[in-house]
């Protein structure tokens, strides 16, 4: 017989470094989760992606048990990846921190494609660009 799910929560997380404080022990402990065991399994399963931001899906069931799928990080992790930044631009519309190449637009758009709502390839780049113009960052 199946569980019932009690909730499903959205994390951004920083990859094998979760730990009990907020945002992760109040929105976990709210529902009676094991918070320890949480951020124990989390962080064995991103170690390999140390410092990156590694979205996790958790699906809370009504007896306290859970489970959880990562995502990939979200482009604008991606883009400050590639370009080695530590942020994008205060001002995005007037001062520019960096330029993505067409090729570096389309590894982005292919690595994320998985998690993205679109067709071709040639959508995702287009998604990606956006995200790109809105933290100051310009497309060739």
């Amino acid at each position: 017989m199946a569980k019932k799910v009690k909730t499903i929560l959205k994390l951004n997380l920083t990859a094998g470094q979760a730990n009990p404080a907020p945002p992760i022990g109040p929105a976990l402990g709210q529902h009676g989760v094991n918070i320890m065991e949480f951020c124990k399994t989390y962080n064995e399963a991103t170690k390999d992606r140390m410092g990156q931001v590694i979205p996790a899906e958790v699906t809370i069931f009504e007896d306290r048990s859970f489970t959880f799928v990562t995502k990939l990080p979200p482009v604008s992790e991606m883009i400050k990846q590639t370009l080695k930044l530590k942020s994008g631009s205060q001002k995005p519309s007037k001062d520019f921190v960096g330029t993505l190449t067409q090729d570096q637009l389309k590894k982005i758009a292919e690595d994320k494609m998985g998690d993205m709502n679109c067709e071709t390839v040639e959508s995702a780049m287009k998604m990606v660009a956006g995200t790109a113009r809105s933290m100051g960052i310009k497309t060739e």
